[in-house]
């Protein structure tokens, strides 16, 4: 079977008994796969924007402890307070940043329509999902079989076309365009926060926690 018949199926007979015998055969096509591959990143990208919610509300009621305690001159528990903000903001980035990747493997994932594409498009992709699937099991746990189940199909998308067209990967060239839509969605991630959180005050903030939260 060639790419283009791998890309999309075509009807082989009339007959329901043809048609059976299709579903046996015929493989899933590659078009069909990465459009299921796409529907389990945006559905993904949603529970990821709920857990974004989630910890924006956390912020929030951790915020207010903050506050309330250096209107008491409590700074030991505003310290105490303050560092527990900047775990809750480094886990908010994470997610966003996380979140804000898979927007953009998505997108990807959408406008692929041949074989060059699929080269340029989808080990980017397993690269960006296996790098991520460590970091996100402990902010949603649940999207640790998810995110397995995403690279697991692209990489047979992959290993199906490069068996069909000879495709040759450069495996460089596709980490290098990973780490720089990481970077992209980190530094978008990086603003979302400066203007979604409000500052906390660093005079109850130790050396470590300031540092952690401009990283």
């Amino acid at each position: 079977m060639g790419f283009a018949d791998k890309w999309e199926s075509k009807e082989q007979g009339p007959g329901l008994l043809d048609r059976l015998r299709d579903t046996v055969r015929t493989p899933t096509p590659l078009k069909s796969q990465i459009e299921t591959a796409n529907r389990q990143v945006r559905l993904l990208i949603s529970q990821l924007d709920g857990t974004v919610n989630k910890i924006k509300q956390r912020d929030a009621t951790i915020f207010r402890a903050v506050v309330t305690a250096l209107a008491k001159h409590d700074t030991q528990h505003a310290a105490v307070y303050a560092n527990e903000l900047t775990e809750v903001r480094k886990m908010g980035k994470m997610v966003t940043q996380a979140q804000l990747a898979l927007e953009q493997i998505s997108l990807r994932l959408g406008t692929i329509t041949d074989l060059g594409d699929i080269a340029t498009t989808l080990a980017p992709a397993v690269s960006i999902i296996r790098g991520m699937k460590d970091s996100l099991r402990t902010a949603l746990p649940e999207a640790d079989r998810e995110m397995g189940e995403i690279s697991g199909l692209l990489s047979s998308v992959l290993i199906d076309a490069g068996t069909t067209g000879g495709l040759s990967l450069n495996f460089d060239a596709a980490n290098e365009d990973a780490q720089k839509v990481m970077e992209e969605a980190a530094a978008v991630a990086e603003q979302r926060m400066k203007e979604s959180f409000p500052e906390i005050p660093m005079s109850v903030l130790g050396d470590r926690e300031r540092e952690g939260l401009s990283a």
